[in-house]
């Protein structure tokens, strides 16, 4: 804290943070320029996984709800287009193209539909689940990598800040607090401007992580009680 009150004093932060973003150097502002993408790639991650996620678990909820109120899968497939964000539509949907390939290609018309593969029916409903789970998974990677990347990019421009501030010991032969000012706040700026970007990243990536995997337990829970149903009514 003193360190930073002395600063302020030698007027290294009077106008602000940007003007002390204008007197750092060419390395450490490509540093800040390459954080500050970082950080905006990351929050529009955050906002856009953010509706996408909720988006899917609230419509998967209006799903199993239908699901379990309905007698027949024709009827649970007019709703699928409505409640399309729930990975469970696309789970349902593909074992019920396979079910009905199953019925049609097997016995007699007359006779009571029967499933011929349950494990055909099975492997179907967990490739959906794992399409799903894909796109369920997709750009939250990048706020992983945000998080781990971006404190040593910020450690780097840290690193270039305090070198700045030894060469200017150098040139000048003098250890006073002036001297040095400007490469220890390149120094700080550059640390704090990794950690802005690393945090929320870490924070959210941690937090969608979670929220995709209760989808996955659910799309896996659907994929049982539809494998049930099935048994119980086409074997």
């Amino acid at each position: 804290m003193q360190l930073l009150l002395t600063l302020g004093q030698t007027g290294v932060f009077s106008g602000g943070v940007m003007n002390l973003i204008t007197r750092t150097g060419i390395v450490v502002k490509v540093t800040l320029l390459g954080l500050v993408l970082f950080s905006l790639l990351s929050w529009a991650i955050i906002l856009y996984k953010g509706m996408v996620l909720r988006r899917a678990y609230s419509h998967s909820q209006a799903f199993l709800e239908v699901f379990r109120r309905s007698n027949r899968f024709s009827e649970v497939a007019t709703i699928c287009v409505q409640l399309k964000a729930s990975p469970l539509v696309g789970v349902f949907q593909s074992g019920h193209i396979e079910l009905n390939h199953q019925m049609r290609g097997g016995g007699n018309p007359s006779s009571k539909p029967t499933v011929r593969s349950l494990e055909s029916l099975s492997r179907a409903l967990s490739r959906a689940a794992t399409v799903e789970q894909t796109r369920l998974e997709r750009r939250v990677s990048f706020l992983a990598t945000t998080a781990s990347v971006t404190p040593f990019v910020g450690l780097f421009g840290t690193v270039w800040g305090i070198m700045n501030a030894f060469e200017a010991i150098g040139a000048i032969g003098s250890a006073n607090l002036a001297t040095v000012a400007p490469g220890i706040a390149e120094a700080l700026i550059a640390t704090a401007t990794g950690l802005f970007a690393a945090i929320p990243a870490a924070v959210f990536y941690n937090f969608y992580t979670s929220r995709i995997r209760v989808l996955t337990a659910m799309m896996d829970d659907f994929a049982l009680e539809f494998l049930n149903i099935v048994e119980r009514n086409f074997t």
